[in-house]
């Protein structure tokens, strides 16, 4: 993944979408928020505290609300992209540049709101003390070798909900099963499934 200094160079990289991203660029710009470069990406806050993001992917550019759960969305423009794992970000996609035009005022009235919403500190908050539901496979192997036991519960709970999850999303038996032959000798080691990106 390429790391980018300036909103200028990340639109720069993205040779499909750079029209469309400078257009919502000087839309969000024009509700006096701090512009800045966060995970990669053009992130827009007010005083410290996300409010909304620009992304380009292969088929859509789109804005992403921090908080995108609280807005009214009338016009159902909003999606979750992780549904059932994003409680507060919303995603609006544009698939192209008449698209942005034709929902310009719509745009500048999601903006508005998503302002207020955080000027008047209204938040999501995430939901913690989740329960951790250790798939069949999974605990199977965890039953049978107790060095494998041990060294999974030394793991802090991130590393334990990543390999869970990991194992859970698979569709397929066989996917599940190679699954669990790759993170066998990670969690024994005591590497985090996503250690790697940090």
């Amino acid at each position: 993944m390429t790391s980018h200094k300036t909103v200028d160079s990340y639109i720069a990289r993205q040779a499909e979408w750079q029209q469309e991203l400078k257009t919502l660029r000087n839309l969000v710009k024009q509700h006096k928020v701090n512009e800045a470069i966060k995970w990669g990406s053009p992130v827009y806050d007010w005083e410290g505290k996300n409010i909304v993001g620009l992304s380009a992917f292969k088929t859509y550019v789109g804005l992403w609300f921090f908080q995108g759960g609280l807005l009214k969305d009338k016009a159902g423009k909003l999606i979750n992209a992780q549904e059932g794992k994003t409680q507060a970000m919303r995603q609006w996609r544009f698939s192209s540049m008449a698209e942005i035009e034709e929902n310009t005022e719509l745009i500048h009235s999601y903006l508005e709101e998503a302002i207020a919403n955080q000027k008047a500190g209204k938040e999501i908050k995430a939901k913690v003390g989740k329960p951790l539901v250790i798939p069949a496979e999974l605990q199977q192997q965890l039953d049978a070798d107790a060095e494998l036991k041990e060294a999974f519960e030394s793991l802090n709970l991130t590393k334990k909900r990543d390999f869970v999850e990991y194992i859970e999303i698979a569709k397929r038996e066989e996917t599940k099963l190679a699954r669990l032959e790759k993170i066998i000798p990670m969690i024994k080691a005591g590497i985090g499934l996503n250690d790697k990106y940090k």
